[in-house]
């Protein structure tokens, strides 16, 4: 008995040993790409492997100190055993070679001083980053100098920083991405232009003295401005690239002094290659003022039209959607989520509304590419079922039109809506008309206001790791909208931290049998 426990003790080592072996003899970049997708104690305890992994995550080329392992070490304090600061001073102080990628959340836990941070910015400025991401939750930090001198930046994230670049800086030449949420751009950039000759997407989510950025992006392919109401756009709309804009002010904004002078018809002529168009009703309100019917030239390569927080009660939201529709003639998909203003409530602005609707040129211009429309949620209000009306008879090609009704409302009225909808004459033979009960989670799967969202996790292209967004290589919506995991984000990171074990253990047991679970769906409320 004894020699037969040996003997299997013996063969497990064995196997043990050519395991370890397959893994030790990989090529060097697909070990990196191993350590990547682990976290940073995973990757520092791989030194415990064998005599041949003792330093091996010292040369890793992607260092990343994200929320999990930040908090976990703010819980020590600043300079504590295993301290916030202290422990990061040790990994960068022991680290050898370049590092590509470099990702920092700073917790809100600590001091008023960024000198150590500071310090870090100033090693990294040597070591060829591409990857760059500050996540503060701290007060504002002021980006040193040593960090503009990173030139070899492809990407970079900034998050509560205070933005004021050398004067004699010229701009990152290798730049493809580059985010901003809650930045501030100080009055002393002394009117320089930041050259970005090779960046592709734009994000700005809730910065301030927007108006002092002067970038030159002729590359520029996505641009996202949410929630900057002093952005000076036609800086940013030089590109003759532009495929995606998505422009958002998330609330009614009085004061535009800061604003340049700008309408539709002005903007849709620097976006030749425009195929995508996100705008919400306050930004729209501000661009219909002058209320134009044609724009000089058609905006033809316009496909899909969104228009959030929008409401039909609303004569200048009626105004921009009616115009916005009658100068894109290949336009195939449109989507609508409304809004209850509280002119709309007023009896003055439905009527007026409601007249403009029925009058006889209020859109004066067939649909003939328009395949898809969604509107939720609907009330039932008479401009609403107005505008369902005149979309059904102006467009001879559609296929699909999804409404989801309010919640509000008692199932009553909600069924007298519906009768009134299906009755309305169709253009199309071929119009499929799709009434959706309120607590539906279909109607706005694909949008970024959805409050249900549905992910599809691809797990074969999976690594195990210990934070859920990372063992994704592939994060989708319905649709093929591929910046919109990047606008979910912080909301997708607060719904899976809340039940991050269950999920772990679900998508554990899918990564055991990758064949017979190839795909994950997961259904979300954000």
């Amino acid at each position: 008995m004894d020699c037969y426990a040996k003997m299997k003790n013996n063969k497990r080592r064995q196997v043990s040993v050519i395991e370890e072996e397959r893994i030790s003899n990989l090529p060097e970049h697909l070990i990196d790409s191993i350590l990547e997708r682990l976290p940073i104690q995973d990757v520092i305890r791989t030194s415990i492997l064998s005599k041949k992994w003792t330093y091996k995550w010292r040369t890793m080329r992607a260092v990343v100190f994200d929320e999990q392992i930040s908090k976990k070490l703010a819980k020590n304090g600043a300079f504590g055993r295993h301290g916030f600061i202290r422990v990061i001073n040790q990994v960068l102080l022991l680290h050898r070679g370049s590092i590509s990628k470099f990702y920092l959340c700073i917790p809100d836990m600590f001091h008023d001083s960024f000198q150590d941070v500071n310090q870090w910015m100033l090693y990294l400025s040597t070591k060829g980053v591409k990857d760059f991401t500050i996540a503060n939750s701290n007060q504002r930090y002021q980006l040193p100098h040593c960090v503009f001198s990173c030139l070899e930046l492809r990407k970079l994230e900034l998050n509560k920083c205070i933005f004021k670049p050398p004067l004699q800086f010229e701009g990152f030449l290798y730049l493809e991405s580059l985010v901003f949420n809650n930045v501030d751009f100080t009055t002393d950039l002394g009117g320089s232009v930041i050259n970005l000759p090779q960046l592709k997407k734009l994000i700005m989510r809730s910065c301030t003295k927007v108006y002092n950025l002067k970038i030159h992006a002729t590359n520029l392919q996505v641009l996202l401005i949410m929630n900057c109401p002093d952005v000076m756009l036609l800086e940013l709309l030089r590109s003759q690239r532009l495929g995606m804009v998505c422009l958002t002010l998330t609330k009614p904004v009085e004061d535009f002094v800061r604003l340049e002078r700008m309408n539709l018809s002005l903007m849709f002529t620097n976006m030749p290659r425009l195929r995508w168009f996100y705008i919400d009703g306050h930004f729209l309100k501000v661009f219909i003022a002058e209320k134009p019917r044609w724009f000089p030239h058609a905006v033809n390569s316009l496909k899909r039209l969104w228009l959030i927080d929008f409401s039909l009660g609303d004569l200048d939201h009626l105004h921009g959607a009616l115009c916005l529709l009658r100068n894109s003639p290949n336009l195939e998909e449109l989507r609508m989520m409304h809004i209850q203003t509280e002119s709309e409530l007023m009896r003055y602005g439905e009527e007026t509304t409601s007249s403009h609707l029925e009058s006889p040129g209020c859109l004066d211009q067939t649909l003939n590419r328009l395949r898809i429309v969604e509107l939720s949620p609907l009330q039932g209000s008479r401009p609403q079922l107005l505008f369902v009306k005149l979309l059904l008879a102006q467009s001879p090609s559609l296929e699909k039109f999804t409404i989801q009704s309010n919640g509000t409302l008692d199932p009553y009225k909600r069924f007298n809506i519906a009768k009134d909808v299906m009755r309305f004459p169709r253009a199309s033979p071929k119009a499929e008309m799709i009434y959706l009960d309120p607590n539906s989670c279909i109607m706005w799967r694909s949008t970024i206001c959805a409050k249900w969202m549905f992910l599809i996790i691809h797990t074969s292209n999976m690594v195990g790791r210990s934070e859920v967004l990372h063992l994704c290589t592939q994060v989708y919506s319905l649709s093929s909208i591929k910046w919109l995991p990047e606008t979910i984000y912080s909301n997708v990171v607060n719904v899976f931290c809340g039940v991050q074990g269950l999920l772990l253990s679900l998508l554990k047991i899918a990564l055991w049998v990758p064949n017979r679970f190839p795909t994950f769906f997961i259904c979300i409320y954000l």
